[in-house]
């Protein structure tokens, strides 16, 4: 190697017999602090001229802290005294850290005080060189997950999860070298029981003996533990990651095919171009998208029963997300063709809603179970699973006076000619001039018309109402007069009906609801159950 090359990057002499310092390969940009008084904390600098070399530690004059490279065989927590997580405020957050980090394998760690201001430092060793980069998100996210603040002052992790700089390359967060002034090991107790570098070696080798942690369990934790941000809406980005998080973990029993198929054609509909795909995913590239990646899941071979007809269930979801409400995203500012091509999916629903009433009805009336009373109808409905509100949307079909009313706008019988009579026609009303004028000049009425003689053989011949006589036409304003008083009674009938209705059902639908707060609150499970399990079909249950 030439002088120059060597110049290039600064380098160290390395003691080579001491396994201590070979803990510790990354020595650029080191931090260095002259040694605090009591009560103070060191002032840290960072050097960036010339590398941490063997000898410098050894001889002591300053505290020294290092920096991670791109790969690392450990990672380390750092807990303040004053957290939330110190033993001294919380005894099984240590506990409670270390089983949220088990999934990555990592089963045992050395604990050594930071320093004399009695904050705790846990290493977790391992033997396989990993990327810092993901070794610190897949901590992170995996405490974060589990409600810990991760925070200057709280809790650290290093290497830490940095954020990727466009600009350029950024340092990882330093911490400071283990046994120096006020670091000591201590036991399961947190007593302290040592100060050499030899025990810490011996605990070290035998902790990173324990923790299996590989680059494949690492990037299945970060896929399956990480929720990603992409350029959606918040609502959006949420439901995405939702599905990743379903879809991650794969198969591990069996019964789980339809469920997961059916979370990864969703996503692939509707987020496919946002992954990656050049352009929203539809019939054959969507269908090869889904089978590829339920073939890649975990699990896929050992649990799926339907390796034999992957294909042919792929296609029978493609045919149902295709034919759904869902949508690729942004789909509403993409060219679509707008023409309608028959009822909207609402009008479907509304449809298979009125179907099912009548269906219903016709069912009850059939088997001579039809009641005649609104209350009886109503609860003999819900009781088949028809919710409350479809019932009111939807009283035409069911509610005695509605079901009249309408039969009577179906088929109107007005009739060609006014009334016989004027108590007919207007009830008890009084006559106004209008009809006044058609019984006057002592005009008798058809009954009297129809009379006997005082001799008994021969009928009155004579008078208005004479048969022989000709009839006078029928005033045009008494024609419209009738029809106006016959419209006006049946229109204040009908608004009577309504708020006659609309009163019941509410106090139905209060009663109802006060029933089922009234099981929600006793002490009786059966009743909680029961009342939960109704709740939750009229939520669920298809839109009125």
């Amino acid at each position: 190697m030439s002088v120059a090359s060597t110049l290039q990057r600064p380098t160290f002499v390395q003691e080579l017999d001491d396994r201590f310092l070979a803990l510790w390969p990354h020595r650029f940009d080191y931090l260095y602090a002259s040694h605090p008084a009591p009560s103070t904390k060191p002032q840290w600098q960072t050097e960036t001229r010339h590398p941490l070399s063997d000898r410098l530690i050894n001889q002591g004059t300053y505290l020294y802290g290092v920096r991670f490279g791109s790969l690392t065989q450990y990672a380390m927590l750092d807990i303040d005294s004053g957290s939330p997580y110190h033993p001294r405020r919380d005894p099984l957050a240590i506990s409670r850290i270390c089983e949220t980090l088990e999934p990555l394998d990592l089963v045992q760690y050395l604990t050594l005080t930071s320093s004399d201001s009695g904050g705790l430092h846990l290493y977790f060793p391992f033997e396989t060189p990993l990327p810092s980069w993901k070794v610190g998100l897949a901590i992170t996210t995996l405490l974060e997950n589990k409600g810990f603040k991760v925070m200057s002052g709280w809790l650290e992790v290093f290497p830490n999860a940095k954020a990727y700089n466009p600009t350029g390359d950024t340092l990882y967060n330093g911490h400071r070298l283990p046994l120096q002034q006020g670091s000591y090991l201590l036991n399961a107790g947190l007593e302290p029981i040592e100060s050499s570098s030899f025990h810490f070696i011996n605990h070290w080798e035998t902790a990173a003996a324990h923790n299996d942690i590989t680059r494949e369990t690492l990037e299945l934790v970060i896929e399956q533990a990480q929720r990603k941000i992409y350029r959606v809406s918040h609502k959006a980005e949420k439901f995405l990651n939702d599905l990743n998080a379903e879809i991650a973990l794969g198969w591990t029993g069996r019964g789980q095919t339809n469920r997961l198929l059916g979370r990864i054609t969703m996503r692939a509909y509707i987020f496919g171009h946002i992954l990656g795909a050049s352009e929203p995913l539809k019939g054959e590239s969507l269908i090869g998208h889904i089978m590829e990646t339920a073939q890649s899941l975990p699990g896929f071979t050992l649990w799926c029963r339907h390796q034999n007809d992957l294909e042919a269930k792929v296609k029978e979801w493609v045919r149902c997300i295709e034919a759904s409400h869902y949508f690729p995203y942004g789909a509403d500012k993409l060219p679509i063709d707008i023409t309608p091509t028959g009822p909207s999916w609402n009008e479907r629903q509304q449809t298979e809603v009125r179907e099912r009433i009548t269906q219903a009805v016709t069912k009850l009336q059939s088997t001579g179970t039809w009641p005649a009373g609104i209350t009886e109808r109503f609860d003999q409905l819900t009781s088949q699973g028809i919710s409350g509100s479809s019932l009111y949307k939807n009283k035409d079909l069911w509610h005695p006076q509605f079901m009249q009313t309408a039969a009577a706008v179906c088929n109107p019988k007005i009739p060609p000619d006014p009334p016989l009579s004027q108590e007919d026609a207007l009830g008890t009303e009084t006559p106004t001039r209008a009809s006044q004028a058609y019984w006057q000049n002592e005009c008798n009425t058809p009954d009297i018309n129809g009379s006997k003689s005082i001799d008994g053989d021969k009928t009155e011949l004579s008078g208005c109402n004479n048969s022989s006589a000709n009839h006078s036409p029928v005033p045009q304003q008494l024609r419209l007069h009738i029809y106006q008083a016959i419209s006006d009674a049946q229109n204040t009938q009908k608004v009577r009906q309504r708020s006659y209705i609309d009163d019941h059902l509410d106090r139905l639908q209060r009663d109802y609801d006060a029933q089922l707060d009234l099981w929600e609150n006793s002490d009786d499970p059966i009743l909680k159950a029961e009342a939960h399990a109704r709740r939750n079909a009229k939520r669920n249950g298809p839109p009125g």
